[in-house]
Parts: structure tokens; sequence; C-alpha cells
């Protein structure tokens, strides 16, 4: 089973040395990680080209936001299984492992719990999970989404079904993970295999009102029905 990272990046020099190095310890040699640079100019290309590695394919993303450029990372890989990656954040070893046999007993999509931490790595929270409240389900996850791309995976055969992503988007992990919900079998893997960096750099949404919230729920539902 062949797997695809798909990295959304954007300014990530600062981090995606490390991030690479945590990936590429658990990839095998035929895999492959998707670096799509939505900042062409800044210092992200230098940074992958320090790694050295081959598996590592760098591309320059649309430049039109994070749901975007994972869009874009997403449709350039070539594996059966898909990992979902930030650019500053840290995979625990048995990762891919553990996702790849839940794929093999038929899940469709995977999500692990992760551990919080600062920027140097101090674990704040032990479960994101916990902190989320998370769980399966169409219905909870279009009310209160607790799909964390960085902490999922899914069959490519998925990809038919979650790409060209619609414009309205207000969240493309939520996306992947209710179309996935409707599609097939959706797993939690309760082990944190992520240290899931929280740092000044970050990027975070605006705080959103209830009405725009709502909106964004309907447009959603409406996308996924249609």
């Amino acid at each position: 089973m062949k797997v695809s990272v798909a990295l959304a990046a954007y300014n990530g020099e600062k981090f995606i040395e490390e991030q690479l190095g945590s990936i590429l310890a658990q990839l095998g040699a035929d895999d492959e990680v998707i670096v799509s640079d939505d900042n062409p100019s800044g210092g992200t290309k230098a940074a992958v080209e320090r790694v050295g590695d081959p598996r590592v394919k760098y591309i320059e993303g649309p430049g039109q936001g994070v749901i975007k450029n994972f869009e874009c990372a997403i449709a350039h890989t070539s594996g059966d299984l898909i990992f979902l990656s930030d650019q500053d954040d840290v995979w625990l070893p048995g990762k891919v492992q553990a996702v790849t046999d839940a794929i093999s007993r038929g899940a469709l999509l995977v999500m692990h719990d992760a551990k919080v931490t600062d920027e140097a790595l101090n674990v704040t929270d032990e479960s994101f999970f916990a902190i989320r409240g998370t769980r399966t389900g169409f219905v909870k996850n279009l009310i209160k989404n607790s799909y964390m791309g960085c902490c999922m995976a899914f069959d490519a055969s998925l990809k038919g079904d979650i790409l060209p992503f619609p414009d309205d988007l207000p969240m493309h992990d939520q996306w992947i993970g209710l179309k996935a919900e409707r599609a097939g079998k959706v797993v939690l893997i309760e082990t944190p295999y992520l240290l899931y960096r929280r740092n000044g750099d970050s990027l975070t949404g605006n705080p959103t009102s209830f009405a725009q919230k709502l909106k964004w729920r309907f447009s959603i539902t409406k996308d996924i029905l249609l």
C-alpha cells in the first residue's frame, strides 16, 4: 500500500524540517510527501531542499488560502492511502502502521488522538479527543466538528468524492470527514500519534458569529447532499 502525505505549507521554514523528519522516518522507499507551498517566495522551498529526500515533492500552491492549498496537495497525491499534514507538528512513532492497519481492516477514514503542545513541544493537554469531545457521527460532526486534518488519513478511493472542494467550504477537514461518514466506515484511534504544536504563527480562524456558523452548516449540508 503506497502512502502519500499531503502537506499544506505557508512560510513553513521554522518547523517543516522537523516535521518532515518525523514523517519520513515512518515511510517506505516508494512513499511520498507532497508539499504544496502557498508562498513560494518564502523560505519553505529552501527548507524542503535541505531535507534532501527524493520522496518529498515540492509544488507551488494556488495562493488561495489553506483550504485550496490542501486541495492542491491532495490532488497531486498518487498513493493508495492519503495522510493530511500541517507544517509544524511532529508525528509520533507507530502512526503510519496503526492507520494502515485500520485501513486494511476496512476503514475508509481514520483519525487518531493527539497531544497538544506549546511551541517548544511541551505537552499542555494529553488528549485532543478529550478537549474536543471527538466522536463519529454525521449529525454530531455537522453541528460541532471534531475532525482535525492533521490527525486524519483516508483511502484514496475517497478522492473522487471530496475533490474538487466546494468554494464555500468553512473547513476542509470537516468536509472530508462528513463525506467519509456517508460513504464508508470511519475509525477513531484513541492512541495519540501526533504532537499538535500550537504556536504564534499557527493559522487560526477569526471569531465567527452564530449566523455565520449556521450559514456554513447549511452550505456544507447542501454541498454534501448534492
